[in-house]
């Protein structure tokens, strides 16, 4: 998806020049702030196709901004890439929405091929649209390409990541799968995802999902977990 909107807030300014030189090589459009005041009102203002943001900012900090972005957009892909780099940072960041979080040092061949990653997802293929993308789950109707969870009157849309965990449960809905299996799928060989970011990412599914008492994912002690529709 080249030609795609970034919005990348980050206050090392030679980073930032670097950084968004090497995306707009790679054929995306960047925008960029240096503090969080300038990209709040940037989020606000417009729309964008991905969020690259730090952390730690001038005015308003990243974790502020996100929560943000989720206010308006609860699709589009964001990424952390910041120095913070205890697991409670990361999983803080994947709590209040984010898709992945990057710690610095990183490479940049790496966030290219995230956000490579993440922009693809973010697309909707009309030819995906068809029967077998609309599954029942208790009384919640899953869009799996419009990334919408439907219940009643209620309509939530998934991230993209979200959406490829609850897909997979489904398919196996009712079976015990382990977590590695479930991490391969949905994160492939990305080694930062472990077993507590899975969790987070579940917990986030269950808040979505509580509303209808026959649908539960289940945790399966040092195995994994189980989606079960009961009634």
């Amino acid at each position: 998806m080249k030609n795609a909107r970034i919005l990348y807030v980050e206050d090392d300014l030679t980073l930032s020049f670097l950084t968004r030189d090497n995306l707009e090589r790679a054929g995306y459009i960047v925008v960029s702030c240096d503090d969080g005041i300038k990209a709040y009102e940037k989020i606000a203002a417009g729309d964008y196709d991905l969020y690259i943001l730090d952390v730690m900012l001038p005015k308003i900090d990243g974790y502020t901004l996100a929560r943000k972005i989720r206010e308006k957009n609860e699709a589009v892909p964001i990424l952390f890439l910041s120095a913070k780099s205890t697991i409670d940072d990361k999983l803080y960041g994947l709590q209040l929405g984010a898709d992945d979080y990057i710690t610095k040092p990183f490479s940049i061949e790496e966030l290219v091929l995230k956000i490579e990653v993440f922009l693809k997802r973010s697309q909707v293929d009309p030819s995906r649209m068809q029967k077998g993308n609309i599954c029942r789950i208790g009384n919640f109707t899953f869009s799996v390409s419009e990334l919408r969870l439907t219940h009643g009157n209620t309509e939530t849309t998934l991230t993209h990541r979200e959406a490829e965990l609850l897909s997979y449960l489904y398919t196996h809905v009712g079976s015990i799968l382990k977590r590695d299996d479930i991490l391969n799928h949905v994160w492939g060989n990305d080694h930062f995802f472990s077993s507590r970011s899975l969790d987070v990412f579940i917990s986030r599914l269950r808040k979505l999902l509580k509303s209808d008492p026959s649908v539960k994912i289940e945790n399966i002690h040092n195995i994994g977990y189980r989606l079960v529709v009961s009634g």
